[in-house]
Formats: C-alpha cells, structure tokens, sequence
C-alpha cells in the first residue's frame, strides 16, 4: 500500500469512525447511568432521518433541516424514557433489555407501516457532495469532512458539558454510585431524562451525516449502526464515554482498512472479522480497553 492509498484510507476511516463515535457515545451515556442497553437508539436515529425527509420538502435549508431533526430525535428520546423505560426502572436488567428491544421492534414496524419499503432520497446538500483534493491523490469528500470537524466539535463540547456543569457533574455522580447521588440530593430522574436528550441529540446529528454519506433513508437504517455502535462500546469500554469514542475510531479503522488489505473476496466477510476481533478483545481485557476494573455499585 503506497502513501496516498495510506492517507486516503485513513481519511475514510476517520468519516466512518466519527459516525460510529457519535452513536456509541449515546449508547454509553444512556448505560453509565440507568445500566441499559438501549438498542431503540438505531431507531431514534432512522426517525431523525425520516424527521430530515419530511421537513426538507417545505424547501426549508439544510441547517435549519438539520436543526429541526435534532430536535425531533430529543423529543422522541425523551417520550422513550417516560412511556417506555421508567416504568421498568429497577426491575432486573433482562426485563430492561427485554423493553429495549420491544420498544426497538415495535419504532421499527411503525416505520414500515407508515414509510413503506422503498427508500427515500436523503436530502443532502450540494455542500457535502463534492471532492476536495488534498494533493498527491488524495482526497476527502465534504460529506466525511463535515462529519470529522462537526464529531470533533461536538466531543470537545461533550467533554466540557460532563466536566464542567452542575448536570453533567451530577451524571457523573449518578454514573459512579447512584444510590449515594440519590442521597445527596440529586434528582435521578432529572439525570436519566438529561442523558436521553443528549444521547438522542447525538443520534439526531448521526442521522444527518450517516443520512448524506448513503443518500437515503430506510425503515432499517439504524440497525446496523448501532449494531456496529454497540461493538465499539464494548470495544472502548461499556458505560465509557472516551472508551466509545475509542471504540468507534477503532471499529472505523478496522472495517476500512479490512476493506483495502483483504482480498475483494473476502471483503464480503469483514464483518465476521470485525466480530472476531471484538471475541478477542472480550478475551483479552473483558471489561474494554478504557473500562473500570473496579466492581460495580450497587
């Protein structure tokens, strides 16, 4: 593999990485506080799409579009958690997994029955449709910049969300002991419905870049991204936020670089690798390679 294949691999694989980044971290948000597997996230970010479907034909912008789609997915984050999850909350986790899989299901055959099979064009601007040539034959499409500078942004945003105000100091409280945030006056609720609005924003964005890069939107849109989100959290570490980010990268990488060193028979198959690769970090370092070693509180 020459230099220029090298660089443009690497760029690929930071544009794929970035989107898999995106919906892994609201995976793990949603986890490090309520210990839930929420695996409606794919649908919330199928429905942003649909959301971006819907309000383009008014003619609107894409930013306003985009906005307005984000907004969408907080909305329906939030509905999830009030009608879907707090009514299960403390039951044992597989009667959480069990709802989270139901509530997916359920988004997914709604979808169906109101958008049909046919796929609908994504509406992508002719902003992110374009080549930018970076010399030496390289290039990067506008599609992969925009999603690497706007991922980037919004982890830098993220950290200082977590880090530096009284919400996100309370969700790490809540993250690290729940019963002790409880005790110490903080609002539970308060944080589990603040990480849903998070977590859905960031699939809101997912699906406006995830939906220019494949051009279209379809009722199953989201099961393989968080599927593939859901490998790079365990990857990173289950309920780390830099482990997801980590693990999303990681997986980007693996699957772009499969891609290009494989033989383009056995390209079909890099999915199978990328499991493989996950069974042997699962062995290697069980709780991901950012995750605590520490036993969990209770």
């Amino acid at each position: 593999m020459s230099f220029a294949e090298f660089a443009q691999q690497f760029i690929n694989a930071l544009g794929l990485g970035s989107i898999y980044a995106l919906i892994a971290v609201g995976l793990a948000m949603v986890f490090g506080i309520l210990r839930l597997i929420n695996f409606a996230h794919g649908e919330v970010l199928m429905l942003g799409g649909y959301a971006a479907v819907y309000f383009a034909l008014n003619g609107w912008p894409f930013w306003l579009v985009a906005i307005l789609s984000v907004l969408a997915t907080v909305i329906i984050g939030v509905i999830m958690e009030r009608i879907a999850y707090r009514p299960v909350r403390g039951a044992p986790d597989v009667a959480l997994l069990l709802t989270s899989l139901g509530v997916s299901i359920a988004l997914q055959n709604i979808a169906l029955l109101v958008f049909k099979t046919q796929p609908k064009p994504f509406p992508t601007p002719a902003a992110m449709s374009g080549q930018i040539q970076l010399g030496g034959g390289v290039q990067i499409s506008a599609v992969n910049l925009v999603t690497i500078v706007v991922t980037l942004g919004l982890m830098v945003l993220l950290t200082w969300f977590v880090t530096k105000t009284p919400i996100g100091t309370q969700m790490r409280a809540t993250a690290e002991n729940a019963m002790a945030a409880r005790l110490m006056g903080i609002n539970i609720n308060t944080v589990i419905v603040a990480a849903f609005i998070v977590g859905s924003a960031l699939a809101g964005v997912a699906a406006m870049l995830y939906g220019a890069r494949v051009g279209r939107v379809e009722y199953n849109m989201g099961f393989i991204p968080v599927l593939k989100a859901f490998v790079a959290t365990v990857i990173g570490g289950f309920g780390s936020i830099p482990g997801a980010v980590l693990g999303g990268f990681l997986l980007g990488f693996g699957e772009i670089f499969l891609v290009s060193l494989l033989p383009d028979s056995m390209t079909k198959y890099r999915d199978a690798f990328v499991f493989g690769g996950l069974i042997l970090i699962l062995l290697l370092r069980p709780q991901g390679i950012l995750g605590s070693t520490e036993p969990e509180k209770i």
